[in-house]
């Protein structure tokens, strides 16, 4: 699903009622017609199910979860299906060579559907299917699908239909399900061992290859080629030197290991079936009542008048906008269409504008309680509870905040920029009277604090946000609630893809054992020194989360990582925080930085200097993790003294390092010898002993004292 959101140089209106014109994270075209229709309701039934599954009715679990994973792709191609179709008067016709693979994948896919309908209908008298006819709907399945993959890459769909490709791949996806569900009764015993069958293995191969056709259409080819790359490995192992070399394995118990909760149906299916689903839809809810759109009014009255005020409401709005959607680059796009522009007309450049936001949507990801559905993954993995980790993640959060506020701030002071004009932003007394749309965001983290579980604290914020949406002009009716579900699973189809396509990864590292070997090699390193151990887990983490969305970045780097960060003797909460946060801030990191080409795409400006910038802004957290490390106070872990201090200390020093960055320190510009104190006695701070904190007060005082002689010597200036 693509973001076709186009650059706007005007600066977007904000109305004095409390609403702003925001578009959702996710554009997509207008559908009409029966297509449009069928997958409106497509998208509501599947977000209904997880929802009454969730809360009424539960399923049993590997079966939930792989009626969820087949759902996300059957109308994910149909979404991806029907935005893709060619609107232009011109009816496109189907052409002789097409109908050469049409008619023997209908023809295969039809008989496909005929044999997993016969075999359910013998499961279910006490008959166990014949072989004959297990063997042939996995060989018309994959004849099927195939022909489907490679023509769906050749011919386009006609203007008033999904192309005849994209509905084989439907097919497929609930066959693959029904097969596992209702026909094979043994899959937890076969799946992954030596009795995995010929037709096993054929039935999970098409589901692994359909994961991975979905991801390449939502997500793009980064987190596909990395896929690639681990399967590759996987029967290569066997000829590779040193710490690559495994043993191999068969395909049919490598593709059959893979579709079970070590793999596709492990902690990344768990979480998007559950946690992701349920606040993407939350999400949703949020933008369909407008109650979003009230948050980001409520940052422009606040900071709309300070110096660069929309890029400190960028800051806030996208922070936390960030925090609910799941995703660095559709934040961007949902808040950055309004923001961006905004920034640019006050004066800031157009890769300042991009980078600011690229870096805010970016830490939305690390601000508790929802942390951008990471929390969730981290407590599934770890075992630790939720709360731990969302209260270990406030100080962490609240200084990479910090450190954007303060670039912000200090380069609206160093180019002499303005803020926005009364005229311009809302009305703040209005604004108020409304306060009580805030009561979605307080429940949540209320009934969270209370004990309640996620997924009741979750639905219970859901439905506040449409009950206090009753109190305003847009409330929302049978009609809105049907397009807020609808919404929601359009939101949560590409998560649901990438993290499917991550537990790919996750599979072939746990077959394999890799990430064992990668835990001893840390090991090793740690040996001569932990600081070149992190340094070089931090690189890792980096370069597998490129191109990736966070959800697929953290859970493939904590299964790569973290292991040999915990061997070393690091904490599990501090070593998967670790991982976390550079999986994170890998759509900020060029060259491949999805947050930042997002923005760049909305200002108007070149990608690689934005995704620069961005970087730049964003500085402070590339080095928080290594904090963690040396002042575990920092993950709220030491007494409330410890706690304060280090806290206080991390906050000056991250002011220096801001202001080493931007050139200017105080009230004046800072030279480039200053400039490099600046950074010694920011990176003195940070690091947390007394005596570094007391070598970086020093340093910072000297730079003080030199800015206050230079200003006492400019003639005409006095004290």
């Amino acid at each position: 699903m693509t973001h076709e959101t186009q650059p706007n140089e005007a600066a977007p209106k904000i109305g004095t009622d409390g609403v702003a014109d925001v578009p959702i994270a996710h554009n997509e075209r207008v559908l009409s017609g029966l297509v449009g229709q069928t997958v409106f309701l497509a998208c509501v039934l599947f977000t209904a199910m997880h929802l009454y599954a969730l809360n009424v009715s539960p399923i049993e679990t590997w079966t939930f979860r792989i009626i969820h994973v087949a759902g996300g792709l059957a109308v994910g191609f149909a979404i991806t299906a029907a935005m893709t179709l060619d609107r232009s008067p011109e009816q496109v016709r189907i052409n002789r060579l097409e109908w050469f693979a049409l008619i023997p994948a209908a023809a295969a896919i039809a008989y496909a559907t005929f044999t997993i309908l016969y075999a359910w209908y013998m499961r279910e008298t006490g008959t166990p299917p014949a072989n004959w006819l297990v063997v042939h709907l996995s060989w018309s399945l994959v004849f099927a699908t195939t022909i489907a993959l490679v023509s769906s890459w050749i011919w386009r769909s006609s203007s008033r239909s999904i192309h005849w490709a994209d509905a084989i791949l439907i097919v497929a996806s609930i066959i693959v399900a029904a097969y596992l569900v209702l026909v094979l009764n043994r899959w937890r015993m076969a799946a992954g061992t030596p009795f995995a069958g010929q037709n096993e293995f054929m039935i999970a191969a098409v589901g692994v290859a359909l994961i991975m056709e979905l991801t390449r259409r939502v997500a793009g080819l980064a987190l596909i080629a990395i896929t690639g790359v681990f399967l590759i490995y996987a029967f290569a192992g066997p000829y590779l030197p040193g710490l690559l070399e495994h043993r191999g394995y068969s395909a049919a118990r490598f593709f059959t290991y893979l579709y079970t909760d070590n793999g596709i149906l492990g902690p990344t299916t768990a979480v998007s079936s559950t946690y992701i689903i349920l606040f993407i839809t939350f999400a949703a809810f949020l933008q369909a009542s407008k109650v979003g759109d009230y948050f980001i009014n409520f940052a422009f009255a606040a900071a709309g008048r300070a110096r660069g005020g929309p890029a400190k409401v960028a800051v806030f709005a996208s922070g936390l906008m960030g925090m609910i959607n799941g995703t660095s680059a559709g934040n961007v796009v949902a808040t950055g269409s309004l923001t961006i522009p905004l920034m640019k007309k006050v004066g800031y450049h157009p890769r300042s504008a991009g980078g600011i936001e690229a870096a805010a949507s970016t830490g939305g990801q690390i601000v508790p309680p929802i942390m951008g559905a990471g929390a969730f993954i981290m407590a599934e993995i770890t075992g630790i509870p939720y709360t731990e980790i969302a209260i270990a993640a406030l100080i962490p959060a609240a200084l990479y905040f910090l450190s954007i506020y303060l670039m912000v701030d200090l380069e609206a002071r160093r180019d002499g920029m303005e803020g926005m004009s009364k005229d311009e932003i809302p009305q703040f007394r209005k604004l108020v009277k409304q306060v009580y749309l805030f009561l979605p965001i307080i429940i949540l983290i209320g009934t969270l604090f209370m004990g309640y579980s996620v997924i009741r604290a979750g639905t219970l914020a859901m439905v506040s946000a449409a009950v206090v949406s009753w109190f305003t002009p847009h409330w929302m009716g049978p009609k809105a609630l049907l397009n807020a579900l609808a919404l929601g699973a359009r939101m949560a189809i590409p998560l649901i893809a990438v993290c499917a396509c991550a537990g790919i990864i996750v599979g072939v590292i746990s077959l394999t054992g890799v990430g064992a070997r990668f835990a001893s090699m840390l090991l090793g390193i740690a040996d001569a020194s932990h600081l070149l151990a992190l340094f070089f887990a931090m690189c890792i983490s980096i370069l597998l989360g490129m191109g990736m969305p966070t959800t697929a970045a953290y859970a493939v780097a904590a299964s790569v990582v973290a292991p040999g960060l915990q061997q070393i003797g690091i904490p599990p909460l501090v070593a998967h925080f670790f991982v976390f946060y550079y999986a994170v801030l890998s759509a900020i990191t060029p060259p491949v930085a999805l947050a930042g080409y997002a923005a760049a795409a909305i200002a108007n400006t070149d990608p690689l200097k934005t995704a620069m910038t961005s970087f730049k802004f964003g500085l402070a957290a590339f080095i928080v993790p290594f904090m963690f490390f040396y002042s575990p106070a920092l993950l709220m872990d030491g007494t409330w003294m410890q706690i304060l201090r280090v806290a206080i200390t991390a906050a000056i020093g991250i002011y220096l390092l801001a202001a080493a960055v931007q050139g200017w320190f105080l009230n004046g510009v800072a030279n480039l010898v200053q400039r490099v104190l600046l950074l010694a006695a920011a990176l003195s701070m940070i690091a947390g002993g007394w005596m570094t904190d007391l070598v970086g007060l020093g340093i910072g005082g000297l730079v003080f004292l030199w800015q206050a002689a230079a200003l006492k010597a400019k003639p005409g200036v006095s004290n």
